[in-house]
């Protein structure tokens, strides 16, 4: 079953469709994903009919918010044993609605798909994360209730209902979801408790799938809800490549119905007895070896700082002896950068990124952003295809300074936890030592290459000419999830004189991961 907001009627293949461009791209990159179907009846994010009836399933794809399971699970062609299987939005909601614990549910494969509503799509870091909520807004208003611009591919009907509403009363019938987090939520508190998962109910089988690269949205919160999900049986999937992609390939097809045929059918198919983390391990040239482990973070690893020295921008495993420092622009100049020596030997990075920054700024407050980079021995970046943009970096991170704040009880010492619910304001000139959260990655990394932290004070972005324009889309290293929102970034605030202080106390806090 999955239950969204794109369209339940409008097939992935039609050429007047929003997401039509991906499809055909896919198409075409990924041809493997015709084996066994012909894929007429895929809608954007969602399980394919064709595939899944034939394996002995039936197929529920909702509009609209409410929940059905209860409904699926009484009907007459019904075992009463319903399962979840999407992605992204359709992924979300699955968090959500298995915390209220629906007697039908059964088991839940959650693609790719955030489960923190304040931390991983509105603010990240406490900043507001703007151009993809607004670019998530023009697709799902394309098929608002009585909008009437698609017509059903199957039913020869309006997909978005029999009526025909005015553009007036349309716009009576929605919000926009910029304004709220913009300027009246602009901490955390009830008005995203109450739109977020409780993991402690989560209580049935799942397969929480992650993407390495899916900064932004669509990583950390497969990551936490496999950690703090109450389920006795839980497995964690990490892949690479683009959104949607891994969902659809026949691996991904063949680990969904392992996992829905041992818990919805009850085969002995052993996946029960499957370690509970599956790895996809990144080397550079977009290869890939599936390892699979026991826990996550995975407990051989060796956390190991690189401190950050500014009187020779360089990253090192021995701290710094004194404290120098550095400065940049945060809105019109190019940020900090620290680079590491060749590396000695092969590096396997795998897991959590932390890193702690002491700063001052000109102003009451300072965002900041940071890129990790990797470069092979010959000084070529190493890349990967992620979510959205095909030259992803390997980790990313920001924190608004005014959020510093940790909450003690979920901070780790590899993963800070921060609380979000006041702003401390700075004052100009003095120091603060922030903790910065950087999302999970994967990289074995061989010998003489190197490391890269960029420290900014706006999103990351290659140069000019790097830049690859897709659609409405301008992907320059951090995909469509940004942070250029003029109202929550005041200039007057957020575009004064940062100045990044090292000493022993400024790191990046890496997993080392050495070979079995």
């Amino acid at each position: 079953m999955t239950h969204g907001p794109y369209g339940k009627g409008i097939a992935w293949s039609q050429p007047n469709n929003p997401s039509f461009p991906q499809w055909n791209a896919m198409c075409k990159e990924r041809p493997e994903i015709f084996d066994g179907s012909s894929c007429k009846y895929i809608t954007w994010e969602t399980v394919d009919p064709e595939r899944w009836t034939a394996w002995g399933y039936a197929v529920v794809r909702g509009d609209g918010l409410l929940y059905c399971i209860e409904w699926a699970g009484t009907r007459d062609w019904s075992t009463g044993k319903v399962g979840l299987c999407g992605i992204s939005y359709y992924a979300i909601n699955q968090w959500q609605v298995a915390a209220l614990q629906p007697p039908h549910l059964v088991a839940m494969i959650p693609w790719e798909g955030a489960s923190d509503i304040y931390r991983e799509i509105y603010r990240h870091g406490g900043i507001l994360s703007n151009y993809f909520i607004n670019y998530l807004y023009n697709i799902v208003i394309v098929n608002q209730h009585g909008k009437g611009t698609h017509m059903d591919h199957w039913l020869g009907e309006s997909s978005s209902g029999p009526e025909k509403l005015s553009e007036q009363e349309l716009a009576k019938n929605r919000v926009d979801p910029l304004e709220s987090p913009r300027n009246e939520h602009i901490i955390d508190g009830e008005h995203y408790v109450s739109r977020q998962a409780d993991f402690s109910k989560i209580n049935v089988p799942l397969l929480s799938c992650a993407s390495w690269a899916g900064f932004g949205l669509h990583q950390r919160g497969n990551f936490e809800g496999f950690l703090q999900s109450a389920s006795e049986q839980k497995w964690l999937e990490v892949h690479p490549g683009k959104h949607k992609e891994w969902f659809y390939l026949p691996a991904g097809y063949q680990l969904q119905k392992r996992f829905f045929d041992r818990f919805l059918k009850g085969e002995a198919n052993g996946m029960d007895q499957e370690p509970r983390v599956l790895l996809n391990i990144r080397y550079p040239g977009e290869r890939f070896v599936l390892r699979k482990e026991n826990e996550w973070p995975l407990s051989r690893t060796q956390w190991t700082k690189f401190y950050l020295d500014a009187s020779n921008m360089s990253l090192s495993t021995c701290p710094s002896l004194s404290a120098a420092e550095c400065s940049f622009s945060a809105l019109t100049s190019a940020g900090a950068v620290f680079n590491s020596a060749g590396l000695e030997q092969e590096y396997e990075i795998t897991g959590p990124i932390a890193a702690r920054i002491r700063l001052t700024s000109s102003t009451k407050d300072a965002d900041l952003f940071l890129t990790l980079r990797a470069f092979d021995p010959s000084e070529k970046e190493i890349v990967f295809h992620g979510t959205v943009d095909p030259r992803s970096v390997l980790s990313q991170g920001c924190l608004r300074a005014s959020h510093r704040a940790l909450d003690s009880e979920k901070t780790l010492p590899y993963r800070p936890y921060h609380s979000h619910m006041k702003q401390e304001f700075l004052s100009p000139g003095q120091q603060y030592d922030l903790d910065i959260e950087m999302w999970p990655t994967c990289i074995v990394l061989s010998k003489g290459s190197t490391l890269q932290l960029v420290i900014d004070g706006k999103d990351f972005a290659r140069q000019e000419n790097e830049v690859i324009v897709r659609g409405p889309l301008r992907l320059a290293g951090s995909g469509c999830f940004l942070h250029d929102d003029p109202v929550d970034r005041d200039e007057k605030v957020y575009g004064g004189e940062t100045k990044v202080i090292t000493s022993e106390d400024s790191w990046l806090l890496l997993p080392i991961v050495p070979k079995e």
